[in-house]
């Protein structure tokens, strides 16, 4: 049910006025001492005996409209959806106009019970009444809009085949609000047991989830809740839910733990202005880890819950944002998920036309960085009951959800199914690495960043783990990304990425072997580009140029050469002046860029030192390059 109509008291007080002043529709006096009896009950909060004793007021007399409404209205507050439903038809039968509210009451029912065709023409009598109040008539339009939306839904289903996630996941407890990392190796959820919630993980090993375990007790707490979480795509980093904590601002706040190793720091309260004294919950952190997705109810929202982001800067967290009217309503709007593609966003909401209650929804992010209007993701995959907590993994096939109407082995259980292609984010693949000393191979904590070479844009900025070594990153197919990996002593490594024209489904697996300064070494700039046959520095060259400055500022005693290399294809003495113009033109931007030039050579090579047969187009593209060379220290 989307909202209480109004409140209890409220639902009562026209009908306890009524018999304070004795004026019914009955003349039967055994029928109102029960009535009344029944009001006595109201006043206490004991709605089962004011039931018992409404039910002996209409035996009395079949044609007591007063008591056949309050016994509705009882009902309806106790979301017992269908005998709420007899008995506002039961009022309507006797007096069509005895009471309008009795038809936005009874419209809200039939929709819970998926009655839509009932429902939405209870909802155009009540809507035909004018002077309607403003609250009760925009309910009632979203009513009738939902049965609008939900008869057409039903005759066009999408598809749905959902597959529970089995022994080793689910138990006879509680468990939702799965998320997993982008390469599906880990997965953590919420298991309830005894009313307390902790994290679980589970791990995936020759593609079979493993029985999960106890997350950490350095996370999860005996006296507490925890849960509504998100998971960094390398799982590194986990935000998420605490409420009535003692280090907390208000009633529920964000936190995020970072895992050190096997296991997991100290969680913190993010602060402000993220969390206030009101309610922040449910966070979705982006794959670049630098926009985060919460629900809160603060000041300054459309009513009711809203999905705001904060984006961090150099100084923490910024102000939050509110996403604005294409996605939150006056009603309520929850459980945001991000996806890695960082441009489809999925939340549900009671507020957008839907099946009744709480509706999931995507909405995508247009060419002009807005939201656009959200897509509800249809009939079977909604109800008319709440769907909430859905979140996709990175390749973005696989939903997870939990659900506790199908085929569960006890109350809530994880599932899984295929996303409908029209619902499915945009293509995502994952770069996945290690780096290590090269001569020790011992595992380094090591800066990576990756960048969008069309945009100059960094999509991801973080370190290695220092005790593994290892990193991952999403990245959005379609584009082509540069990869540096540096540390303090050491030369910098340089990939590139094409994802134009990628597969999703084959991510790149990488062992990053970093050398300790020395001369002699070479570092191939791999993120340098020139058009063909030409000396100039492509746009797509700025990023790695910038980190070679960077390089040279903290190394202040090295002296490099630059080198061009070319093919073996066309005339030599060409080859020659071309590979000699390449390596000045990087000369000349670090010089511009306040290198000393005293510290740098340059050189070309032509065909002279190829790494790679000029055999094949692939051994030929490796021998046109650019190197960096440590001439001395």
């Amino acid at each position: 049910m989307r909202v209480t109509t109004c409140s209890i008291l409220l639902i009562f007080l026209s009908v306890f006025v009524n018999a304070q002043q004795k004026q019914y529709t009955t003349n039967s006096k055994a029928a109102i001492k029960y009535f009344v009896e029944a009001n006595h009950a109201l006043d206490d909060n004991m709605y089962d005996e004011a039931i018992d004793e409404l039910k002996q007021a209409v035996d009395e007399d079949s044609k007591f409209i007063e008591a056949h409404l309050l016994l509705a209205d009882i009902y309806h507050s106790k979301r017992l959806f269908q005998p709420a439903t007899e008995q506002y038809l039961k009022v309507v039968a006797l007096n069509p106009e005895f009471n309008q509210s009795v038809y936005l009451k009874a419209g809200e029912d039939e929709v819970n019970q998926a009655h839509y065709d009932n429902a939405l023409k209870l909802l155009q009598k009540y809507l035909s009444y004018p002077a309607l109040a403003a609250k009760s008539s925009q309910l009632a339009q979203l009513l009738a809009a939902d049965c609008s939306f939900s008869l057409n839904a039903m005759e066009h289903p999408v598809p749905f085949l959902p597959v529970n996630m089995g022994p080793a996941i689910n138990t006879a407890d509680d468990e939702y609000l799965p998320v997993t990392t982008a390469d599906e190796t880990t997965l953590i959820f919420t298991r309830k047991i005894n009313n307390n919630e902790d994290f679980y993980k589970s791990i995936k090993v020759d593609g079979k989830w493993q029985t999960a375990t106890y997350l950490s007790d350095r996370i999860n707490t005996p006296e507490y809740n925890e849960g509504a979480q998100s998971l960094s795509q390398d799982g590194k980093f986990l935000f998420f839910t605490g409420c009535n904590r003692p280090d907390g601002l208000g009633r529920c706040d964000i936190y995020v733990a970072q895992k050190k190793g096997d296991d997991w720091g100290k969680p913190f309260d993010l602060s402000p202005p993220v969390n206030t004294p009101g309610w922040e919950a449910q966070p979705s952190i982006s794959a670049d880890g630098r926009t985060l997705y919460f629900v809160s109810n603060r000041a300054g929202g459309y009513g009711g819950y809203d999905i705001w982001k904060s984006t961090l800067t150099d100084k923490g967290w910024g102000e939050p944002e509110n996403l604005g009217p294409n996605i939150n309503t006056p009603y309520n709007e929850q459980s945001p998920f991000i996806h890695a593609d960082d441009s489809t966003l999925y939340f549900c909401s009671n507020g957008w036309p839907g099946l009744g209650g709480m509706d999931l929804f995507v909405s995508r992010m247009g060419k002009d960085g807005k939201w656009q209007k959200p897509e509800n993701l249809g009939y079977p995959i909604n109800s008319n009951g709440d769907e909430s907590g859905l979140t996709i993994s990175a390749n973005g096939k696989d939903a997870f959800f939990s659900s506790n109407n199908l085929n569960s082995t006890g109350g809530y259980d994880i599932y899984t199914f295929e996303l409908p292609a029209n619902l499915k984010p945009k293509p995502v693949t994952y770069v996945k690495g290690k780096v290590s000393d090269a001569k020790t191979l011992q595992p380094l904590e090591a800066a990576v960043e990756i960048i969008n070479l069309q945009k100059n844009t960094p999509v991801y900025q973080d370190y290695s783990d220092p005790q593994l070594g290892d990193f991952l990153a999403t990245l959005v197919v379609g584009n082509d990304y540069g990869l540096n990996i540096s540390k303090t002593g050491y030369l910098f490594y340089s990939q590139h990425f094409s994802l134009v024209g990628h597969e999703p489904a084959d991510p790149f697996n990488i062992t990053v072997l970093l050398q300790p300064i020395e001369i002699g070494d070479k570092v191939i700039l791999n993120n340098v580009f020139f058009d063909t046959n030409k000396f100039n520095l492509k746009d797509e060259s700025v990023a790695e140029l910038q980190k070679l400055v960077e390089f040279l500022g903290l190394n202040p005693t090295l002296h490099i050469e630059i080198s061009g290399h070319t093919d073996n294809v066309g005339n030599d003495a060409a080859n020659q002046t071309l590979s000699e113009n390449r390596a000045k033109a990087v000369y000349q931007y670090l010089v511009t860029n306040k290198v000393d030039p005293t510290r740098l050579t340059y050189k070309g090579y032509g065909k002279t030192q190829p790494i790679a047969p000029n055999t094949t187009d692939d051994g030929r593209q490796k021998n046109r390059r650019t190197e960096v060379k440590i001439v001395a220290k």
